[in-house]
Formats: C-alpha cells, structure tokens, sequence
C-alpha cells in the first residue's frame, strides 16, 4: 500500500517548522557549480493520482532531473510545511495556506502554479439528493467534510458563507471536518457528515453515481483562476538553480501539453505512470480526469492569485493586514517555458519584481 504521512508526522513537522525553516535557510552563498547540483527531486504524491512533476518526468520534460517519491499526502498545507524543513525539495498547496507560511518567515518562494478552477477542474461542496440543506444558513450547525483545514476548500466555505451573508457567529457554527479525499463520498452517503467537498475524479464518480447534489462550486464562487502553487526553499534554489530551471520549465512545458492533447491521451498517460510506478493503486478514476485548471500560460504566477489570499487571512485575523506582499512570495525566474533564446530574468522574476 502507499505510504501515509501519520498524523504524528504532521505534528512533527510542524514543531520542526519553527526551528527548522530558519536553518535551512542559512548555508553557502551563491549558486552552486552546474556539476554539484542536485539532479534528483524527493517529492510527496497523491494516492491515485498522477501530479504535474510526474506527468513531467514521464514525457521527458525533466531531462536530466530526477524524481524521488518518499510517500503520499493528502495535505497541502503538510506538504509545503515539508517543503520548507528540508525533508522534500517541493511542496504544493493552495495558495492561502503558501501566503499563511510565508507570513511564519519560512523561507520558501513560489514557483509555478499546478493547479485551478475552471469548467472542468473545480470543486463542489455536495449534500445528499434529500438534504434539508438549501442554502447557507442551512449549513449552520453541519459537519462538512474536506481534504484539510485551513486550506482552499475551507476559504471557499468562508467566502460563500460571508457572501450570504452569515454572521461571524455563525460562522463558527459551520464545523469544517478534516475527511481523506477517498472516504469523502461515502462519509457523505453514511450521513457521517451532511457536506463533502468533492473535486475533479472523486467527483464525477460520484456524481455518477448519483444522489448528490451541489450546494455551491468554487468555479462559482470565483469563476477560473490559479488556485495552488508549487513551493521551493530559498537555499535550494540558491545552490540548484540550473536545476530549479529544469524542473519548473518541465512542469510548464507538461501544462501546456496537457492543455493541447486530446483528453483521452492524457488519461491514457496517467494510467501509464500509475500502473509502471507500481503503488497498489486503481486506475479506474482517472477517466474522470478532465483538466488541471491552471489558468495563466505554462503557469506563471501573477500578484493577483496570492492577493486574494492574503485579504482573506487578514480578514479572518490569521496574518496582520501589510503583514506579507504578493509580489515578494513568488518568482517566475526559473519557468523559461516559451522564451527561446531567453534568459528567464528577461521577464519580471524577483521576489518583488512582477
């Protein structure tokens, strides 16, 4: 079976954060010489699912870079944190929870976007085809159950509630339940919650099989935009950066081919990797697949998709208002996707220079 990150492992690496994130981020100065870079990437997967980097990595997109897999999570939050102690090389996460990191002084800068919302890749908060539950004052006192807290599918709850005009007392009344992916739907149908957050081929399987209904989707909420981001530590792409190049404009270079190739040849692929890495794993959701909901070309990163973020936190009190600024948690240096004969810095790339 895939490996699990334990709930002890999450506690871990969050007493770590505080002490480690500032250790990692002291070392050598400038960048490494080309031949003592590292070319291989240790990385957390998705149990089931096929991310960017792999999909990367299988068409060649990589070159000479390779991927390590230490195990599975089903947190975003988790994985960045991991991102930032040094026990992977990156992390994604939606983009609330980069920008809440961030404001913790971890050294981490953003990279390139990896996932979004549009049509077809979004996801829907469900209740049972007979729920009493219409509406978001219907939500007071219900258990809704998501993939993590603090995360994208919390924030979507927020600002539907707010939206409809709930109280902050009430807010507080709607209790977010933390809910593996995998067990949303039938937590959902054993009424063990009356909302699951359900996204992409989790939930078009289950609306297959039918007596579901949305309560309200994200792509409603906010129509298409980039909603998560790949993290590195600073110190790794000080010392790696032919090697941070690499990665970032492979994992563009797989966006692109993935938004231009017919849909059934990108399943097809996916099923490829999922059956040649051999986890013990199904392949059978993933002609569900549909899109990866990147919004900007090859996933460049824009001010905009961290600002929204960083209002929401300061609004819910999580970071001080002025506390962090988009344009210093993100770089797009090291995607050259598209750019010939360029050097990456060509385009505003700094911390502070998009």
């Amino acid at each position: 079976m895939s490996t699990l990150i334990t709930q002890s492992s999450r506690r871990q690496f969050l007493t770590l954060l505080g002490l480690s994130a500032v250790a990692v981020s002291c070392g050598s100065g400038g960048g490494g010489a080309a031949k003592d870079q590292t070319k291989t990437l240790r990385y957390q997967g998705w149990a089931g699912s096929v991310i960017l980097p792999e999909l990367a990595a299988d068409l060649g997109f990589l070159e000479d870079v390779k991927l390590k897999w230490v195990g599975n999570t089903i947190s975003g939050p988790q994985d960045i944190q991991s991102a930032a102690t040094g026990q992977v090389d990156f992390g994604g996460a939606f983009n609330g929870a980069v920008v809440k990191l961030a404001a913790r002084k971890a050294p981490i800068t953003a990279v390139i976007s990896y996932y979004g919302v549009d049509k077809a890749a979004y996801n829907g908060f469900y209740v049972l085809k007979d729920s009493p539950i219409h509406s978001a004052h219907d939500l007071i006192g219900q258990k809704v159950g998501m993939n993590t807290l603090g995360a994208h599918s919390e924030a979507m709850l927020d600002i539907y509630l707010q939206r409809h005009g709930l109280s902050q007392a009430d807010l507080k009344k709607v209790e977010p339940l933390v809910v593996p992916p995998v067990n949303t739907e039938q937590s959902l149908r054993q009424k063990q919650i009356q909302v699951g957050v359900l996204g992409d081929i989790l939930r078009d399987k289950a609306l297959q099989t039918g007596g579901i209904r949305p309560l309200f989707t994200d792509h409603q909420l906010l129509g298409n935009f980039s909603a998560g981001t790949y993290v590195v530590n600073d110190r790794f792409l000080k010392e790696n950066p032919d090697t941070a190049r690499t990665f970032v404009t492979g994992v563009a270079r797989a966006i692109e081919w993935a938004r231009a190739t017919p849909r059934d040849e990108v399943i097809a692929r996916q099923v490829e990797i999922v059956k040649k890495r051999g986890r013990n794993e199904g392949t059978a959701p993933l002609k569900y697949w549909k899109s990866f909901g990147v919004a900007e070309t090859a996933g460049r990163i824009t001010d905009k998709e961290l600002q929204l973020w960083i209002d929401w936190l300061a609004k819910r009190g999580d970071i001080e208002k002025g506390q962090v600024k988009a344009s210093d948690l993100y770089t797009n240096e090291f995607n050259a996707y598209g750019r010939p004969g360029k050097s990456p810095a060509a385009e505003p790339t700094s911390k502070s220079g998009s």
